[in-house]
C-alpha cells in the first residue's frame, strides 16, 4: 500500500484491471497454468472484461491532458504475466490421481499471460501503444520505476 500512496503522492492515478482469475473462482482457488486458460471462451471473457477498460483509456488517450504511462503486470500469473507465465500440463480432476507428475510440470516460462495477451491486442486495435511491464508480486517498489 505504501508504493501506491508513493505514485498517488507523485500525481500517477491507477486504474485497476479486472482479474479474470479472482472474477471467476474468487480468492480461494487453486493455482492455475496457461494451458487452462489458452481457450476460446477464456480469451472471449477476457476482451469482455477489458473493453470498458480500453474504452476508459481511449477518451483518457483522446482528452490530451492525461499521459497513459503503462500497463504494470503480475508476472508468473498465467492471467496478468508480462515477460513471465506459468506453464504446464496441469488440469483434470484431482481425486485419485498421483498429482506429482502434474505438480512437478508447473514452471515459469517467458511470456505474457491469456488476459496480458487479449489487453495488449485489444490496445493495438483501438490504436493506443502502451508500455507492458511487469513484476513478481513481491516486488512492489518495482512498480515505481515505470514512473522513472
Amino acid at each position: 500500500m505504501k508504493t501506491a500512496r508513493r505514485a498517488l503522492t507523485r500525481g500517477v492515478q491507477l486504474l485497476q484491471l479486472p482479474c479474470p482469475e479472482f472474477l471467476t473462482y474468487g480468492g480461494r482457488r487453486w493455482g492455475h497454468v496457461y494451458e487452462q486458460f489458452d481457450h476460446p471462451f477464456f480469451r472471449k471473457r477476457c476482451r469482455e472484461m477489458l473493453e470498458p477498460v480500453c474504452e476508459q483509456l481511449l477518451c483518457y488517450a483522446q482528452d490530451g491532458e492525461i499521459d497513459l504511462l503503462g500497463v504494470l503486470g503480475i508476472d508468473g500469473s498465467p492471467s496478468c504475466g508480462v515477460k513471465y507465465t506459468c506453464r504446464g500440463e496441469w488440469g483434470g480432476e484431482l481425486s485419485g490421481r498421483d498429482l506429482a507428475p502434474f505438480v512437478s510440470s508447473v514452471r515459469l516460462a517467458p511470456g505474457r499471460g491469456v488476459l496480458m495477451e487479449e489487453f495488449g491486442k485489444l490496445l493495438a486495435e483501438n490504436g493506443l501503444k502502451l508500455r507492458f511491464e511487469g513484476l513478481f508480486a513481491p516486488e512492489p517498489e518495482r512498480a515505481l520505476s515505470v514512473l522513472e
